[in-house]
């Protein structure tokens, strides 16, 4: 536990979470973010310092969905107890979110992380680029509400750079995109624009990439473990939990466990098919699947070759993989 005292301005809190916490303040409760979940208990920044919390048994009973409980990047009301352990009463709305099917049959929503603002989607240069696998993670991350950045790191590795990022422009042509070598220090000073004081970063990518490599730099000590890639190229998996830490000149970072596989939970639009989008806008009907329906816009550019093949099939898969979710549930607390 840390006794020191920190601004919560400096790491997110606002107008909007301050106008959610009256209600709990008045009963005496102090606001808290959650920085780390762990089996029984979670770790949250508090003006206080930072101090372990539990979940109220009455918290408990009264939610029975998964996505109502606090995750990484929640803010949350807490009342202090005897034994030095708070008890976490209510979670705040949240500003953001994002999401991911549950793995397995069931069709349940799990939510990784909350109260982001922006993703850092990072894809090493090497044999891990996959290019329908940024498609996912910028659809995963357009759903959230925060805003997607394309990091390429380990340049050194390659090549053919102007060339994949070719390939990424032809996908999103919106998002942002920096090339670097964090292992090399090389290009890090690029990220220096998304690092503002109250601002939350988390970064997304699968194992190897180099997310912790990136936050060691940028917190200046070796404080995330790292590891080498694997003769096959794929990363092992060194971070194995979600976790919040404070950046030096404010705001907040935080690091995930690798995902190469993602179930989504998608609404349908995404800045990873802006182009589809923006043409189905023109399709005959409002609610075309732009399959096998007379006036399709899609199915057009399809057939004159303006439309990549790849990523039309990409598309309907991605929408197909989602088609049967269920109605998401608003953002409760226990009040």
């Amino acid at each position: 536990m840390s006794s020191s005292k920190i601004s919560l301005e400096t790491i997110g809190w606002d107008l909007f979470f301050k106008k959610e916490f009256d209600q709990y303040q008045i009963q005496g409760f102090i606001p808290g973010r959650i920085t780390q979940i762990q089996r029984k208990d979670c770790i949250a920044l508090t003006e206080l310092g930072e101090i372990k919390v539990r979940i109220s048994g009455r918290f408990r009973f009264a939610n029975s969905g998964k996505e109502t409980f606090p995750v990484v990047g929640d803010w949350v009301a807490i009342k202090d107890s005897n034994d030095h352990m708070g008890i976490i009463q209510a979670v705040l709305p949240r500003k953001s979110k994002f999401s991911r099917k549950t793995a397995g049959k069931a069709i349940e929503e799990q939510i990784i992380a909350a109260n982001v603002d922006i993703v850092w989607i990072v894809s090493a240069m090497d044999n891990d680029f996959n290019i329908q696998r940024i498609e996912r993670y910028i659809t995963l991350v357009s759903e959230s509400g925060a805003k997607p950045v394309i990091i390429l790191n380990k340049s050194d590795l390659c090549k053919d750079i102007d060339k994949k990022i070719g390939e990424i422009k032809k996908i999103s042509q919106s998002v942002p995109i920096h090339v670097l070598s964090a292992e090399l220090n090389q290009g890090l000073d690029m990220l220096n624009q998304y690092l503002i004081k109250g601002k939350t970063i988390a970064l997304l990518g699968s194992s190897g990439v180099g997310k912790s490599t990136i936050i060691n730099k940028l917190l200046g000590i070796d404080r995330q473990k790292v590891g080498s890639v694997r003769s096959d190229g794929q990363g092992k998996h060194i971070t194995t939990y979600r976790e919040m830490i404070m950046l030096p000149a404010g705001g907040m970072i935080m690091d995930n466990p690798g995902m190469r596989e993602i179930q989504l939970w998608y609404k349908g639009e995404s800045n990873a098919f802006e182009d589809i989008e923006e043409l189905s806008h023109g399709c005959k009907f409002k609610n075309c699947c732009h399959e096998t329906e007379p006036g399709c816009v899609v199915k057009e550019a399809l057939a004159k070759g303006s439309l990549d093949q790849r990523r039309y099939e990409h598309y309907l898969k991605l929408r197909k993989e989602v088609k049967s979710r269920p109605i998401k549930y608003k953002n409760v607390s226990s009040r």
